[in-house]
C-alpha cells in the first residue's frame, strides 16, 4: 500500500477514534447536561457541538472544489446558544461527521498534492486534512472535560482509569 493511502487510512482511523470519545460522552449526558457553562467565557457542549458539525460541514462539503469556508456558514451563531435538545444535537454532530469521513473516504493518492482553499488561503489537502485533525481532538478534548466536570464521581472512564496504567499494559502484553 503506498504511503499517501496509508497516511488516509490513518487519519480516518484517528478521526474515528476522536468521534468515538465524543459518542461515549454523550451518551453518559443528560440533555440539560448539553447546555451547562462553567463560566460566562466558556463554551457548553452544546455550543461546541454546534461549532464543530458548523465546521466539518463547511470544510468538507465540495472540499476539493470549493473555499472551505462556505457562504452559507455563520460561524458566529453557531456559538449562540439554540436550545437544541441532545437528539438534535447528537444528528447535527453525525451529520458532521458524515460528511467529513464521506469526503476522506473519496480522496485519492493523487488528491493529497492538491491545492484547496479555506478562507480563501491554499492549502495541500495533506495539510488541511492535519489541521482538521488538530481542530477536532481539541474541541472532544473540551467535550471530555466539560462532562467530567458534570458528572464528577458518575463519570466512566473513556481510557486508563488513574492509578490503573500497570493493569493495563499487563493487559496489552498479554494480548498474541
Amino acid at each position: 500500500m503506498s504511503l499517501g493511502i496509508e497516511f488516509l487510512n490513518s487519519a480516518i482511523k484517528r478521526l474515528g477514534y476522536y468521534k468515538e470519545l465524543g459518542d461515549k460522552t454523550f451518551a453518559q449526558l443528560k440533555d440539560e447536561d448539553f447546555h451547562f457553562t462553567p463560566n460566562t467565557e466558556s463554551n457548553s457542549i452544546a455550543l461546541i457541538i454546534q461549532h464543530t458539525a458548523g465546521n466539518m460541514l463547511s470544510r468538507w462539503t465540495g472540499f476539493l472544489t470549493t473555499d472551505g469556508e462556505k457562504d452559507w456558514r455563520n460561524r458566529d451563531t453557531e456559538f449562540e446558544e439554540q436550545n437544541l435538545s441532545k437528539q438534535q444535537l447528537i444528528e447535527f454532530w453525525q451529520k458532521g461527521w458524515d460528511c467529513l469521513f464521506n469526503s476522506l473516504n473519496s480522496l485519492t493518492e493523487d488528491d493529497l498534492l492538491k491545492t484547496i482553499y479555506i478562507r480563501s488561503e491554499g492549502l495541500l489537502v495533506i495539510d488541511a486534512i492535519n489541521r482538521q485533525m488538530a481542530h477536532y481532538p481539541y474541541h472532544v478534548g473540551q467535550i471530555i472535560f466539560l462532562a467530567k466536570v458534570i458528572k464528577n464521581e458518575d463519570w466512566q472512564n473513556l481510557s486508563i482509569a488513574k492509578g490503573h496504567s500497570n493493569q493495563f499494559n499487563q493487559q496489552m502484553h498479554s494480548k498474541p
